[in-house]
């Protein structure tokens, strides 16, 4: 009896050893769903942190120097500047979500950026990976459809940031302002990365670039460190 019982459990029992092992394999990601994967899991973080609000870029003029009074006119700037400033704090302060607009085209750091970071981190340490489909990818925001702080919307959807009006405050039909990033070059043991990202107010006013580090050190990926490249 108990021989019969042990011929029928073996192979029961090697079919459970093989699935525990499967299932213990951990899986890996295909190199291009990879880099995917991480930009989603620092997006948020690095938008954050570099994102411009044309609704606040344009404060009062400054004091001008007169030739009748010979010197620097404040007349009424003091008063003008607690408004500006009155008024920058009521737009922080609004509940709803910010509007910010992606460009959805992520392809690698441009040569000009390139030889400007090589100033700050030593590049060839690091590599892009191998993409199917070429050096671009769309970078897909419906991952981001429910964050609570930010709306995101591709640029496609909207005129030209360089034809906003930024003096038309009240238009709410328009982004804040815009965003895009880069694709992220790793080092060999894909535990760190850099990219560059950008952010505009529009209006073709302003716009800034940065290098971004990112790293994973606990199993997450987050940001290390964000240098300010350039302004225009």
């Amino acid at each position: 009896m108990s021989m019969r019982f042990i011929k029928l459990s073996k192979p029961i029992f090697i079919i459970l050893v093989l699935l525990s092992s499967f299932g213990c394999k951990k899986k890996e990601l295909p190199e291009s769903e990879f880099e995917k994967e991480v930009l989603n899991n620092v997006f948020v973080e690095i938008v954050d942190s570099i994102y411009m609000d044309r609704r606040m870029m344009l404060g009062p003029p400054p004091p001008i120097f007169t030739s009748k009074i010979n010197k620097v006119d404040t007349t009424g700037h003091a008063t003008e500047l607690r408004k500006y400033l009155h008024y920058k704090d009521s737009i922080k302060n609004i509940k709803e979500r910010i509007l910010l607009g992606v460009y959805e085209q992520v392809g690698k750091i441009s040569s000009l950026e390139t030889e400007i970071i090589s100033k700050e981190v030593e590049l060839s340490n690091f590599a892009y990976d191998t993409l199917k489909e070429g050096d671009e990818f769309k970078f897909d925001l419906k991952p981001f459809k429910n964050n609570r702080k930010f709306r995101f919307e591709s640029t496609s959807k909207y005129l030209h940031e360089k034809n906003w009006n930024l003096n038309d405050k009240s238009n709410s039909l328009i982004p804040v302002g815009t965003v895009f990033i880069s694709r992220i070059q790793f080092d060999k043991t894909k535990t760190k990365g850099v990219l560059t990202a950008g952010a505009s107010c529009g209006g073709g006013k302003c716009g800034r670039g940065f290098l971004v580090i990112i790293e994973n050190k606990t199993g997450k990926w987050k940001v290390n460190k964000i240098i300010h490249l350039w302004d225009s």
